[in-house]
């Protein structure tokens, strides 16, 4: 079935549609409002991970000003602000400070408050445009492009245009400020073990640009590329490459990845130097390692040792939380379980310690990359003297990394 309404007021629809056609439309633009937030917003303003040319960044600007009414610099400084404060009270949109519900659902008022403080907007907005546009017209009139996107939107499709642009309206504060922000830091799976709690929400995706890489985003905020993985796949990355080959962007940094040597008998400079560029892809490594020798570990302190019952499940997301973030974030009941498990078990205190070390190797600024070597080399000796078959493997893989 095809055609669409008309209004008497603005005559004769431009496009006269089938119903996908309207649908893949509104995809359509919805899909260059969401390129505009991870590539303009996100990556080259907020990160400064890439340059733009002038016509590419001014053409994103103006979109978002149609589509959205999103001001540069309180998008900016708000994203800023929330890697700074990441978790904390501070955190203008963290869904484990707010709650996810909150967040998922009312994620755009969170923004629309802290866009009115000042102070934020002052310290974290600093190197956003500020022409003669963006004082007089963008961050002066943000409601006026929106307005003129409902006039354009029925012009070109009618009645029906005014449903396209309902659909504009709400992507990006349901898909950015609910799902990214909301689901992003709270479900998905993590290839980085960050301070915070951010999440991968998919390994593809192409709704949200690229975004729901989030815990890639936060382990390495300034790079252009946020996919990590080779099955993870991030198109805003491909379109900044495609803008990159016809100098209409220029990349500045992107994360390194991780790689291994062939088999070293010691620690050197180069193993330091991966430790501490990685130290998240480490950290995550060593808790999937060490996560099924600590299961067993606790299996067999039930045996012998009068700990309070759970179910398996419990001990496989306590377990991995302990490896991942210690036990300052562990529950009090699942805490005083651990703690039991500690006191009673070597090799679960061998593992902790371990781990601890692990996490603050290189903290001191003071200690020289030769000591920081050595130090590193007697952490991987005393793994491998420990007994411990799955903390030796992990020094065995260390050693190597690159």
């Amino acid at each position: 079935m095809s055609g669409s309404f008309d209004l008497p007021l603005l005559g004769v629809p431009w496009f006269d549609l089938p119903w996908w056609g309207f649908a893949l439309a509104a995809l359509a633009m919805t899909h260059v409002t969401i390129a505009s937030v991870t590539i303009f917003l996100h990556r080259h303003q907020s990160h400064r991970a890439l340059t733009l040319h002038p016509v590419v960044s001014h053409f994103f600007r103006f979109w978002l000003w149609l589509t959205t009414g999103i001001v540069t610099k309180e998008w900016v400084a708000i994203h800023r602000k929330h890697h700074v404060t990441c978790e904390t009270e501070e955190d203008p949109h963290s869904p484990q400070i707010h709650g996810i519900s909150n967040i998922l659902l009312e994620g755009s008022e969170f923004y629309r408050k802290e866009a009115r403080n000042k102070e934020t907007l002052q310290v974290y907005g600093k190197g956003t445009p500020d022409d003669w546009l963006e004082r007089n017209v963008y961050a002066r009139h943000p409601s006026l492009g929106i307005a003129l996107m409902f006039v354009l939107d029925v012009m070109l499709f009618g009645a029906i245009g005014i449903t396209v642009w309902a659909v504009q309206m709400i992507w990006i504060p349901f898909f950015a400020a609910g799902v990214i922000n909301g689901i992003g830091h709270f479900w998905g799976y993590r290839n980085f073990v960050t301070e915070d709690a951010s999440r991968n929400i998919l390994p593809w995706g192409v709704l949200i640009g690229g975004e729901e890489l989030h815990n890639n985003h936060h382990a390495f905020s300034a790079s252009a590329r946020l996919s990590n993985r080779w099955w993870e796949f991030d198109i805003g990355w491909a379109y900044i490459r495609t803008l990159a080959a016809f100098r209409l962007a220029r990349v500045l940094k992107v994360a390194p990845r991780m790689r291994r040597v062939p088999f070293k008998p010691q620690c050197d400079l180069v193993t330091l130097q991966a430790l501490i560029v990685h130290r998240y892809e480490v950290q995550a490594r060593f808790a999937r390692i060490l996560k099924r020798t600590a299961i067993r570990e606790f299996k067999q302190l039930r045996k012998s040792h009068p700990l309070p019952d759970f179910k398996q499940a419990w001990a496989n997301s306590t377990v991995k939380q302990w490896l991942q973030k210690g036990t300052g974030n562990l529950p009090e009941p699942q805490l005083s379980i651990l703690s039991q498990a500690l006191h009673a078990s070597s090799i679960l205190r061998t593992i902790d310690s371990m781990r601890q070390e692990l996490v603050e190797f290189g903290a001191k600024s003071t200690t020289s990359r030769e000591q920081l070597v050595q130090q590193l080399e007697d952490w991987c000796r005393r793994a491998e003297q420990s007994g411990i078959r799955a903390l030796q493997e992990f020094s065995q893989q260390l050693r190597c990394y690159a």
